[in-house]
């Protein structure tokens, strides 16, 4: 528990795109803190705001980014230039599938470099046999996916998906899930090398 000089907060769980909600109380939601690429933001019944990147050098910055980020949040709460929301109201929702996915995420903007960038990582996801449920996020952000292989569902990060140094990505491609059946690494070794072209080479 952390406390401003007016209002105790504390972190909740994170969702699947690791947004932390801000609580006071037993349960009462007053926004969320999420980090994007190195910046914290939050998000309030104001919207988003971006508080820009936290120290350097320091050990623990994330959570200490995430501690801080929420005590802002608190502190526009018991200013009253905030209101409370719901757990859903700061809660990513799984993405479902509807139609043709955007090269870009909403948050990325649509420059020659980030556009450049998202042709060639969704020709190597769509290569690798994954399929997106949103547009290309960023490296180092959850991007929700599908394996065409076995059907698993969850948030991949592009800068662990793809291959070090110029080699494959490894065949262990994800965890287990009990939700869509499938088994830890997907469908095995062997047959993942036999069902992906970029392995056969």
């Amino acid at each position: 528990m952390t406390t401003t000089t007016t209002l105790a907060y504390r972190l909740g769980e994170p969702d699947w795109e690791q947004r932390y909600p801000v609580l006071i109380g037993t349960d009462t939601v007053i926004g969320a803190v999420f980090r994007w690429h190195r910046d914290w933001l939050t998000l309030t019944s104001e919207g988003e705001h971006n508080l820009g990147r936290p120290e350097k050098g320091r050990r623990g910055v994330p959570k200490a980014a995430a501690l801080a980020a929420a005590g802002q949040v608190a502190a526009e709460y018991a200013a009253g230039r905030i209101t409370t929301m719901t757990l859903a109201d700061v809660t990513a929702a799984v993405p479902v599938l509807d139609g043709e996915v955007p090269l870009l995420h909403p948050r990325m903007p649509q420059g020659p470099r980030n556009v450049e960038a998202a042709e060639k990582v969704m020709a190597a996801v769509a290569l690798h046999r994954w399929k997106p449920y949103t547009g290309f996020p960023g490296s180092d952000n959850p991007w929700w996916q599908e394996c065409e292989l076995c059907g698993w569902q969850g948030p991949r990060y592009w800068s662990h998906q793809r291959g070090r140094n110029g080699e494959l990505p490894s065949t262990h491609r994800h965890p287990a899930s009990a939700e869509f059946g499938a088994p830890a690494g997907c469908v095995g070794d062997a047959k993942v090398r036999e069902l992906i072209t970029a392995y056969q080479q």
